[in-house]
């Protein structure tokens, strides 16, 4: 049982996974917060309303939105090259990512944004803050768990996404599953990666269910 399988080249993809989502799941943050509050705050009605930039922001999220990831990583093989200087192991595998994923998070954090009760604002309003402090102060605390729950749900997509990156050289769990438990029929090796990938899943959602009942206001 498991014969054909090497639990060193395991724990190496299994590292080099753990990198390639640790790495594009903190940039999808850094560049999906903003980029959903510039979605909310431009929007019909909002704080910094702005039709024109609303509407080329949505276009931009939508069209990445609706990319299938594998051909993605194979459209961004020239720009992943020009930033990284390659488009092979984990580094090569971050660009297309965070691309991927940046705009699938901006969403959920727009949503999240949106479900902030209109009191909460019209208050700190009311007191003079300015748009940065509302979306501060107010904005950005109250939709807290939403953002966090939003982070959980874009890590898991990210899981799927570098494992689809392995069939491109990315290295990681993914890798293993394609060359060898797919290639070479070994199933002890397909069953393995597959089972990593999903304690990794579970301890993701594990992690963010806490987080989000710690910041709740509920």
């Amino acid at each position: 049982m498991f014969e054909n399988v090497d639990w060193a080249e395991i724990g190496r993809a299994t590292v080099d996974t753990l990198l390639m989502l640790g790495g594009s799941l903190v940039l999808t943050v850094i560049l999906g917060i903003p980029l959903g509050v510039l979605l909310y705050l431009s929007g019909k009605g909002r704080l910094a309303s702005n039709p024109v930039l609303n509407a080329v922001l949505s276009l931009i999220v939508n069209v990445l939105r609706s990319v299938p990831f594998i051909i993605l990583l194979i459209v961004m093989l020239p720009v992943t090259v020009l930033l990284v200087g390659t488009s092979l192991g984990v580094a090569g595998a971050i660009p297309p990512l965070v691309v991927g994923a940046a705009p699938f998070y901006a969403r959920l954090v727009e949503t999240a944004l949106r479900e902030v009760d209109k009191g909460v604002v019209e208050a700190t309003q009311a007191m003079g803050g300015s748009t940065f402090q509302i979306v501060t102060r107010a904005l950005l605390p109250e939709a807290m768990p939403g953002i966090i729950a939003g982070a959980t749900v874009t890590a898991i997509a990210l899981v799927s996404y570098t494992a689809m990156a392995g069939v491109v050289g990315a290295g990681g769990l993914g890798d293993l599953a394609v060359r060898f438990g797919y290639q070479r029929f070994q199933t002890d090796v397909m069953v393995v990666t597959v089972v990593l990938l999903l304690v990794l899943v579970q301890i993701l959602q594990m992690i963010g269910d806490r987080l989000v009942a710690k910041v709740s206001h509920r």
